[in-house]
């Protein structure tokens, strides 16, 4: 069977849990259609989140690779257009690393594009009932870093398509955190199984049938 990678994050910032992570061991050994899933956590960690992306890419030889991270104070899922090389911690990562306007990869171009059909996914996740919009920003953090670090990588290796997906705060994160929006794990894991399809199935997809978890009020 081909092979989509999908990435999720530890948790950081104080957290307990990531709701990346949180959703995409749910997926591991997913299948549709020819192609399976395969699952990696990855530290929330510059040049160590990239490194183990690139191991579970080398050992399980996708041709989709779908990092997945938080983006506390988004309402919805976004699907991240651009990762720029730059990375400007406005907090430190998990091993106390806070650079201030370094590049992702010295010398590397100034930004890449997803390649995976972002516009098909967010037209898949609208039918499917789930908010969701392309995003111009996957910021400087080690959610940008991993996006274009695992794009460079692509690019050299040839053959892979690699995105990048935001996700809200799960619900037990924001019982402290007032007006903050939230999504379900349930909704999320919802979710990747679309993208999947989408990705399996191209203009072939029909959309899924997604029960929507309302913003924590």
């Amino acid at each position: 069977m081909k092979t989509i990678l999908i990435t999720g994050f530890d948790p950081f910032g104080g957290e307990s849990v990531n709701p990346a992570w949180e959703a995409v061991k749910t997926m591991e050994g997913y299948t549709d259609g020819d192609y399976k899933v395969v699952t990696q956590m990855v530290p929330t960690v510059r040049y160590k989140s990239v490194e183990t992306a690139i191991a579970a890419a080398e050992q399980c030889k996708p041709e989709y690779i779908l990092c997945v991270g938080q983006a506390g104070g988004r309402p919805d899922i976004t699907i991240e257009r651009v990762a720029i090389n730059c990375d400007d911690f406005r907090i430190a990562d998990n091993e106390g690393n806070q650079p201030v306007d370094e590049p992702v990869v010295a010398d590397g171009p100034s930004a890449y594009f997803a390649t995976l059909p972002i516009k098909n996914i967010v037209n898949a996740l609208h039918q499917a009932g789930v908010p969701a919009k392309v995003s111009n920003t996957a910021g400087t953090f080690v959610c940008n870093h991993i996006m274009y670090g695992v794009l460079h990588y692509a690019a050299q290796k040839g053959g892979i398509k690699v995105g990048f997906m935001h996700i809200p705060y799960l619900p037990a994160q924001v019982v402290n955190k007032p007006d903050q929006p939230s999504m379900a794990v349930e909704t999320v894991r919802a979710t990747l199984e679309t993208i999947v399809h989408v990705l399996a199935h191209g203009e072939s997809y029909e959309a899924q049938n997604i029960t929507y978890t309302t913003p924590h009020e």
